[in-house]
């Protein structure tokens, strides 16, 4: 099924008699049991004012697309949505609606908030055909359910996403990242924790226990006008004077650097299960060593690990419990999600069978 209108979505899902797999462009590699519903129809910008910061489109138009009328106009997503396609291995597309099912959030979160934050308004479909609409154009505060956040993030099993409108940002005039190595697991979450608790803006903090060069690198990124950069990179080094730092001022290989991390590119041809772990910081090197991985990428300060191990591996249960949770994003045998403690699971199967009363929108993704 490849709906090319709202209301084509609408008569699909409100006659279909079995479970939907809805797909955007196919890079997240979820495959579900159901008759495959692609958004791809859907595709198109339909409001752009860069006046007003604001970009609406309809949920199946390619992420590039997007990404490429905002640089024409010397904007961005200021989330940095990640590009899974190396990581899974898939091909196909990113669109919008995938990003924003997905609450896909890249290492620019740590200083500007996820793609939730950045969402303006939404139209979907919900699992009886009905077409909801929630939120604008504008950022303010509402009263009544916050579906626009609530449908970020729920990976098409409340509704599907028609339409999507979102804020967006100014490109900043140049960038610098300031690489710090040597530095083990402990020693870099502490140094990024400084970092980030610093008056200098850092906009990514990141972590390679194996760098490009096999060597542990730490990375912190500050972006703005020229000046604002080359004083506030000064600065940082300074905060780490005693440890091998050097300040890498090439716009273009600072980005190309964050894209490796952002996308997780030391990850991309390898065997083995890729998870994600959302954490408190604090925690992030001790969970590190408990996960025994193949390789490690820390993120968000320390805030997000994501953990190559042997293919089968339950790495909830290696790390027991903690403050956060853990996704696999890559492999079989494990539920995608982290289990919901019992008094969680209940109101999100309430949420489920208000949006969704016949459980047939990407059934048993989320339990």
């Amino acid at each position: 099924m490849k709906p090319e209108t709202e209301a084509e979505l609408a008569g699909m899902i409100a006659s279909a008699s079995w479970p939907i797999c809805v797909r955007g462009g196919g890079t997240r590699g979820v495959n579900l049991d159901g008759d495959v519903l692609e958004t791809g129809g859907l595709s198109g910008i339909t409001l752009y004012e860069p006046g007003s910061l604001t970009l609406v489109a309809q949920a199946g138009t390619p992420l590039a697309e997007i990404e490429a009328a905002l640089e024409a106009e010397g904007q961005r997503l200021a989330f940095e949505p990640m590009d899974h396609r190396g990581l899974m291995g898939t091909t196909g597309a990113p669109t919008i609606g995938g990003v924003v099912a997905a609450n896909v959030s890249g290492p620019r979160r740590v200083a500007v908030g996820a793609c939730r934050d950045f969402m303006l308004g939404v139209r979907y479909v919900d699992g009886t055909g009905t077409v909801v609409k929630n939120g604008g154009r504008v950022m303010k505060n509402v009263t009544g359910y916050d579906l626009v956040k609530l449908m970020s993030g729920s990976w098409g099993t409340l509704g599907v996403l028609s339409e999507v409108s979102l804020k967006v940002l100014p490109k900043p005039e140049t960038s610098a990242c300031i690489l710090i190595t040597g530095l083990s697991d402990a020693e870099a979450v502490r140094a990024m924790a400084k970092a980030l608790g610093s008056p200098f803006e850092v906009s990514g903090a990141a972590h390679l226990p194996e760098g490009p060069e096999g060597q542990a690198v730490t990375m912190l990124r500050v972006e703005g006008f020229a000046g604002s950069v080359a004083y506030r990179a000064d600065q940082l080094a300074g905060l780490f004077g005693d440890l091998d730092v050097r300040v890498e001022d090439d716009p273009a290989s600072v980005a190309e650097s964050w894209v490796s991390v952002r996308d997780v590119a030391g990850f991309h041809g390898t065997d083995g299960d890729v998870w994600r772990v959302s954490c408190t910081p604090s925690e992030a090197a001790d969970l590190g060593a408990k996960m025994n991985a193949d390789a490690l990428v820390y993120d968000w300060g320390g805030g997000l690990i994501w953990a190559r191990v042997p293919e089968g591996t339950d790495l909830r249960a290696r790390l027991g419990i903690f403050d956060g949770h853990a996704t696999l994003v890559r492999g079989t045998g494990q539920p995608k999600f982290q289990p919901e403690p019992p008094a969680i699971a209940a109101l999100s199967r309430g949420l489920r069978q208000k949006f969704d009363p016949r459980g047939i929108l990407n059934a048993g993704l989320m339990g």
